[in-house]
Parts: C-alpha cells; sequence; structure tokens
C-alpha cells in the first residue's frame, strides 16, 4: 500500500499564502473543483472524491487521529461512475460526512501543496 505524510493546517491569510505557494511552485495552481463522501467503515477511512466532472476516485486510507504531520497508508480506485458507485456505498455501508471543496493545487519537487477553501469549514493548507 502506497503511504506519505500529510501535514494540514488552517490559513489565516488567504492571499500571501496564496502567493507564497505560487512563488515556490512558479504557477498559479491548478483549481480542482470536488467533493468528498465519507461511508462508516470498521477499520481506516473509506472516501469517494467525485471531481464534479464525470470522475471520481474511492479512496481507503488508514490515518492515525493526530495534531501534527501523519504517516498515511492508502489506495486509490479510480472511477467514471462517481454517482453510482457513491449509491451502492450508501446503500451497503452508510455516509459519516461530506465535504465540498475548492483546492488549488501546486507541485513543489515531490510535495503537492494543496491549498483548500472548504464549505463551511474554512481555509487549509496541506503538505503531501
Amino acid at each position: 500500500m502506497p503511504r506519505n505524510v500529510e501535514i494540514k493546517a488552517r490559513v489565516r491569510d488567504w492571499e500571501r499564502t496564496l502567493q507564497e505557494c505560487c512563488n515556490q511552485s512558479k504557477t498559479a495552481g491548478e483549481l480542482i473543483k470536488q467533493r468528498d463522501v465519507f461511508f462508516n467503515s470498521s477499520h481506516g477511512r473509506l472516501k469517494l472524491r467525485d471531481f464534479q466532472d464525470g470522475q471520481g476516485q474511492l479512496i481507503y486510507y488508514e490515518r492515525p487521529d493526530l495534531v501534527g504531520p501523519k504517516l498515511s497508508d492508502y489506495s486509490i480506485s479510480n472511477t467514471t461512475h462517481p454517482a453510482d458507485l457513491e449509491r451502492v456505498l450508501t446503500q451497503a455501508l452508510g455516509v459519516r460526512g461530506s465535504v465540498v471543496k475548492e483546492r488549488l493545487l501546486f507541485l513543489v519537487g515531490q510535495t503537492r501543496i494543496h491549498l483548500d477553501k472548504v464549505q463551511g469549514l474554512g481555509e487549509f493548507l496541506e503538505l503531501e
């Protein structure tokens, strides 16, 4: 199972953080609109990411609930039918919650930088 390290933080100054991400990556970032649906799971986390363009990903991951950097083991399966998959998983497992976000993706070396605006939760920076 692939693994990565994740670091997440709340953004206090969106414009300053955006400018720094642009400077570090030498790009304006890639805008990604997505909706994540989290399903009940007996262990780990299971979510369906719908990119709202007919594409999606089913993502299973194991990560500790700790403050600070987290090591995450994950598996991803791509789908061209996220709505159908959501319907089946909702019936089988039940929904734990959902999150809608606009993400700006920046690449700096091997690091993925996500600058997120999450509906109802705020603005966040994530490093992977």
